[in-house]
């Protein structure tokens, strides 16, 4: 029997983030407030994970209302009509010899599912001063947007575009463990598993 650990975002302690090449010469940064996860692991093995994320596009901020009110609508989000941003995954590669892991998965935005790679720097695990296990990871990389439908742009008199098709994604992460479950037990009693044993 293999011992399943669940774990969930802390969002207080929790950041996704992302940036875009603005005018050719700076970039624009913004952030989900509203995201979460259900992760399983065998044990605290992260390379066993399980990931389920998503993100509430509503919540996106870029410190610009009228900016806001843009993405979220048509030309972008789109979040009258897709309400979630999901990645999930079951692929975090072993650790090179920096620490890092490769992670694919699938990110879907306004319904078009793309797979992606992440890299992903895993921070260790520890427990808080109140006895809770937290596990600690940045995760990076880049995607073109147009991969989405997302293509709004405006060209530049002096040429090129307003944006770039490159978003790069920054997160840092914190998760904490809300429960050990028995793998085994745990299969038997979800309808899916009916006449497996």
């Amino acid at each position: 029997m293999s011992n399943q650990t669940k774990w969930s975002i802390d969002q207080t302690h929790s950041e996704v983030a992302f940036k875009v090449r603005h005018l050719m010469i700076a970039h624009v940064k913004g952030a989900f407030k509203t995201f979460d996860a259900s992760i399983y692991t065998i044990g605290n093995d992260f390379t066993t994970a399980e990931i389920d994320f998503w993100i509430d596009p509503s919540t996106i901020s870029t410190g610009d209302a009228k900016r806001d009110e843009h993405i979220k609508g048509a030309d972008f989000f789109d979040v009258a009509n897709h309400k979630q941003i999901t990645f999930t995954s079951n692929s975090l590669g072993k650790p090179d010899a920096d620490g890092n892991h490769e992670l694919w998965g699938d990110l879907t935005i306004k319904g078009v599912l793309r797979n992606i790679k992440l890299d992903v720097q895993f921070g260790g695990i520890v427990k808080d001063p109140w006895g809770n296990t937290k596990a600690g990871f940045t995760v990076t990389g880049k995607i073109n947007r147009n991969d989405w439908g997302l293509t709004w742009n405006t060209p530049l008199d002096t040429g090129g575009l307003m944006l770039s098709e490159e978003v790069g994604i920054s997160c840092e992460i914190e998760l904490i463990d809300i429960g050990h479950t028995d793998l085994v037990m745990e299969l038997a009693h979800t309808p899916e598993a009916k006449g497996i044993f």
